[in-house]
């Protein structure tokens, strides 16, 4: 009985990524309402950071379980992938531009169109998707090894990587620790 309680309060994957989504999306609003360009450019550094990890564990580890146990899985995953090669290339754009600039922001807004449209899709679709076809202590399970591939996962975009579950897995944390001493060296702040 105490195993099924911890179970049952410990968060799925879905909860995880679910709050992603929404801290994702609160990031967006704070960078659009942020008086000084130095505060926006702050914000949207944390912002790519906070969407590569998301990014990757879902590719290590969600997309994988989805191809295996969704219908259609491989289409849904690959079409996500495409989503996420989307991403990438904007935050690229936004990562040494300007923030004083007016081009900034309008990758920002495009940046938002595409974050908030594949958070859409993922929630209405693929999420109860995997609700209905994996056990919970499942999801949990999934859930932990997603929160572990987030502290290894590179916090900056790079767009030649490939997605690849095998690529993320083991290239991936070498690039993620040198991510995180760029940040480190940059005073850049990723969480």
């Amino acid at each position: 009985m105490n195993v099924q309680n911890t179970t049952a309060s410990a968060q799925d994957v879905v909860d995880i990524l679910t709050i992603d989504h929404r801290e994702m999306e609160d990031l967006l609003d704070q960078i659009q309402r942020a008086p000084d360009a130095e505060q926006r450019r702050d914000l949207t550094d944390t912002l790519i950071a906070e969407v590569m990890r998301h990014a990757v564990a879902e590719e290590m580890y969600v997309y994988p379980t989805m191809e295996k146990r969704i219908p259609n899985g491989e289409e849904e995953a690959e079409h996500d992938k495409e989503e996420h090669d989307e991403i990438v290339q904007v935050m690229k754009q936004l990562e040494d531009a300007d923030a004083a600039e007016p081009a900034f922001m309008d990758r920002v807004h495009k940046l938002d169109e595409l974050l908030r449209h594949h958070a859409k899709d993922e929630e209405a679709d693929q999420f109860p998707k995997l609700r209905q076809r994996i056990a919970g202590e499942d999801l949990v399970e999934l859930g932990k090894k997603v929160e572990k591939a987030k502290q290894m996962a590179p916090t900056r975009p790079h767009p030649s990587a490939p997605h690849s579950e095998l690529f993320h897995k083991t290239v991936g944390p070498g690039v993620g620790m040198v991510d995180r001493l760029r940040d480190q060296l940059s005073g850049r702040m990723t969480g």
